[in-house]
């Protein structure tokens, strides 16, 4: 497999300065998707923001992982809410221009 849209947690640790238990413990809580190749953890690079978001809940808030799962939830519904009211307000456009 190739691993160029891969990063490794050892290297997430070290540039993050966090320890190898935090991102075991997003993976165990189904947080964060891990991916292992010959005894090596990887992580897919299009989920480093929201690992930087995470990082910053459980270092700057103290939220545990339930916390930090609670958050992306919301933050999930607040996106889909967003999206649905701007497709509301353009179809109400329509009708107005009418």
């Amino acid at each position: 497999m190739n691993t160029i849209h891969y990063i490794t947690v050892s290297e997430l640790c070290t540039h993050y300065k966090m320890e190898v238990s935090f991102f075991n413990g997003l993976r165990d809580y189904g947080l964060i998707d891990v991916i292992s190749i010959e005894k090596t953890d990887y992580v897919h690079r299009e989920y480093i923001a929201d690992l930087e978001k995470m990082m910053r809940l459980y270092r700057d808030l103290n939220l545990n992982f339930e916390g930090i799962d609670a958050v992306f939830n919301l933050l999930k519904k607040i996106d889909y809410l967003q999206k649905e009211l701007n497709s509301t307000r353009n179809r109400l456009q329509r009708f107005e221009d009418l």
